[in-house]
């Protein structure tokens, strides 16, 4: 998030949620969202395909089709700028390529848009001027705008947004991603991801490259590596052969779960390390117990890019084990074996942790956006949100006050592209896919727990009224969904949240994960599936 979540709470004038179904899946963030539009009287606009909970909330919910994200923003911006609503000094001062961005939004009419999203002209007017007049506004958004082949893309039509009202680096306003799991921010900033090392440091960049040769003492590789999809792929073909899986489970979460089970039997050996015995778990050689957030030490980074202290409250249960402890060890045999070689005058060759801390040392050393984020300051209490470039630093609750980290902020046009799959005769309806309340992801921890599985016990399909009258389906029977990859079989909820032409699935629930039917085609640039819209039929089980 370039901006704070207080911000919502006492800053923002106008919220908008696109593709995040805050209340269900961030309900710390929709408590303050509510909040914001009872007491302080916040404008909402939300724009998702369903009718999730907050839209009940909003102000104006734009109903638009899965997948048109794009031409939606390009249609608000169309019309701000038709009534020179946009910032100009803002876009003078600070920005470039707006001639660009003018160029291509003038061809988004509200009445072109509402063609290809299917919100009405007079509601894509309204969230303009809305936007417009209540400044600074706040964009919150989620997977529904990254889960795509054109999620980078989206991003940038936001930020575009954002740009051309002025709400960048300001109280109130931003670009805000909120993050779907606790640490994901956390485990991104840490290199988490196969084309950076920790802090965002490129691992193409020969100086970045240097600098940690140094500091582990081993050569590292100069080209970036394969995404998790990428992965599975390249072990069908016998490319990968060994995979070791920490904390995830593919055969649930990743897309066509029917791939996913062919490429994990051919890989030739798998370690899964977890707190629980996961289906990815079922095609493993190894498993190693890890620990969970309560049962060690550290830190998380939350949504907001703040870094909060983790203290250990109990042991570990049987051989369970800290991630860090099992990964040192591994490390040490692997040097022992002389698998690997790391210089002796490396500093941090050896893997010798005695505590979470000297990790943090380590980090404030070679990671420049948290240099100052030390134990000491954490354990006084401070509220760090990095960067905090030095230890008399107070942090940066927002992003690019006064300038861009690249200087200006550039405006990226970018064109309504249609998704990869679209319906047919074959496959005449939407799926889309995303989590409820009472369940997390692969459910490998939330399945475990009596209550939850008391309120939500299994798998639901939504689907519209006219959608379950023409498939001769009834609420609460058993419907099947089928795709090009797969099928599943679950209780079909007729309810309309989702709209006709669009079934809704989760993943939660293993034997009928929605997975097993989505697509998984990539954004080019982040190599993101596109979880989101995918092409199906539906009919009743047993036809």
């Amino acid at each position: 998030m370039t901006n704070s979540i207080r911000d919502i709470t006492e800053e923002s004038r106008c919220i908008f949620i696109i593709g995040s179904n805050t209340t269900e899946q961030h309900p710390v963030i929709g408590i303050k969202v509510r909040r914001a539009k009872r007491f302080r009287g916040a404008k909402l606009i939300v724009a998702d395909p369903r009718r999730i909970d907050i839209a009940d909330y909003a102000d104006l919910h734009l109903r638009h089709k899965p997948g048109t994200d794009i031409a939606l923003l390009n249609g608000l911006m169309h019309v701000i700028l038709r009534e020179g609503w946009h910032d100009r000094d803002f876009i003078a001062e600070r920005t470039e390529g707006f001639e660009e961005l003018e160029t291509v939004v003038k061809k988004y009419t509200p009445e072109v848009v509402s063609q290809i999203t299917g919100v009405p002209a007079e509601q894509i007017e309204e969230a303009a001027r809305m936007l417009a007049e209540n400044r600074p506004a706040t964009v919150l958004y989620a997977m529904g705008i990254t889960q795509h082949t054109v999620g980078v893309a989206n991003v940038m039509s936001i930020a575009n947004l954002q740009m051309l009202l002025g709400n960048m680096g300001v109280p109130g306003g931003g670009v805000n991603p909120l993050r779907g799991q606790n640490n994901v921010q956390g485990a991104c900033d840490m290199g988490g991801l196969p084309n950076v090392y920790p802090g965002y440091q490129r691992v193409t960049d020969p100086a970045a490259r240097e600098k940690f040769e140094r500091a582990w003492g081993v050569p590292l590789p100069d080209q970036v590596g394969l995404t998790v999809t990428e992965m599975l792929k390249a072990a069908e073909t016998g490319r990968v052969r060994c995979f070791y899986i920490i904390g995830e489970d593919p055969m649930v979460s990743d897309p066509d779960l029917n791939h996913v089970r062919r490429a994990l039997q051919r890989t030739e050996f798998i370690v899964v390390q977890d707190l629980f015995f996961t289906e990815t778990g079922r095609f493993a050689q190894v498993i190693l117990p890890a620990a969970s957030f309560a049962e060690k030490e550290g830190t998380f980074t939350n949504t907001e890019r703040r870094v909060q202290r983790v203290r250990k409250a109990i042991e570990p249960p049987g051989e369970a084990k800290p991630d860090s402890w099992i990964i040192a060890e591994l490390a040490k045999r692997m040097i022992t074996l002389g698998a690997v070689t790391p210089r002796e005058d490396a500093p941090y060759a050896g893997w010798d942790y005695a505590t979470a801390a000297e990790v943090m040392d380590e980090i404030n050393r070679l990671t420049p956006i948290y240099a100052g984020i030390t134990y000491r300051r954490l354990e006084a209490g401070e509220q760090l949100q990095w960067p905090v470039p030095s230890e008399d630093h107070p942090g940066t609750p927002i992003l690019h006050v006064g300038r861009f980290s690249r200087g200006l902020g550039r405006f990226a046009a970018v064109e309504h592209v249609p998704p990869d799959e679209l319906p047919d005769e074959e496959y005449p309806l939407v799926l889309t896919t995303g989590r409820v309340l009472y369940h997390w992801h692969g459910g490998e921890m939330t399945l475990r727990a009596r209550g939850l599985v008391a309120v939500y016990p299994e798998a639901l399909i939504e689907i519209s009224p006219q959608d379950a009258q023409r498939a001769q389906i009834e609420d609460g029977s058993l419907m099947k969904v089928v795709s090009r990859r797969g099928e599943i079989v679950a209780k079909a909820q007729v309810t309309d949240r989702v709209a006709p032409g669009l079934v809704f699935a989760t993943f939660h629930f293993p034997d009928s994960a929605a997975n097993f039917l989505t697509n998984p085609a990539l954004d080019p640039v982040a190599k993101i599936p596109e979880y989101k819209v995918c092409a199906v039929r539906v009919e009743p089980h047993g036809r």
